[in-house]
């Protein structure tokens, strides 16, 4: 297989009027992740096309992954006229059975965040100089489940014997501000 034989090689720009979700899909998104993925594209574009097959006679795309990119797109203005109304899409040449099975491989390879991973990751934001409020934000997580992965780290060592306050902050942070307050670039 050659890099042009890949169908990300292929990228291209459709209607998005012209894509149809597939109606076997057994992947849902709660409304959290949902509002994560609006996130990532409004600031990082889309950084993956849909992946479809094309439906010849009906003149459409049939979304074989990605619906909820689709999904997301449909419902958000922003999205749409920055995209001008078009999706990145690849065609695969698929039977429904192929079609099927890979829709159940894209879900299932996109695997799941670790315990350790994700207290490992708000660790170094927290030592970047990233706010609680701000990680919580930008990761989608709830105060009590940034307060659990601190914990999970050993962050929490630092304030052994201490009553919690929602106040405590790393020293980088406090520098971070600090520079920031100043009119540093942070």
């Amino acid at each position: 297989m050659s890099l042009d034989d890949h169908p990300v090689s292929r990228v291209r720009w459709v209607p998005i009027e012209k894509v149809k979700p597939n109606d076997y899909n057994p992947n849902r998104v709660a409304d959290v992740e949902l509002g994560l993925l609006l996130k990532s594209i409004e600031h990082d574009g889309y950084t993956q096309p849909v992946v479809t097959v094309y439906d010849e006679d009906a003149d459409e795309y049939v979304i074989v992954d990605g619906f909820h990119r689709y999904f997301v797109a449909k419902r958000s203005a922003a999205v749409l006229r920055s995209t001008e109304g078009m999706l990145p899409v690849v065609v695969l040449d698929k039977t429904m059975a192929e079609r099927m099975a890979s829709t159940i491989r894209h879900n299932r390879a996109r695997g799941k965040h670790t315990l350790n991973g994700m207290a490992s990751m708000v660790f170094g934001l927290l030592e970047q100089g990233e706010s609680d409020a701000d990680i919580c934000n930008e990761l989608g997580l709830e105060p009590e489940e940034l307060l659990k992965l601190k914990h999970v780290t050993g962050f929490s060592k630092l304030y052994e014997g201490a009553t919690y306050s929602r106040a405590w902050v790393s020293a980088n942070q406090i520098d971070v501000a600090r520079r920031h307050a100043e009119g540093a670039d942070v």
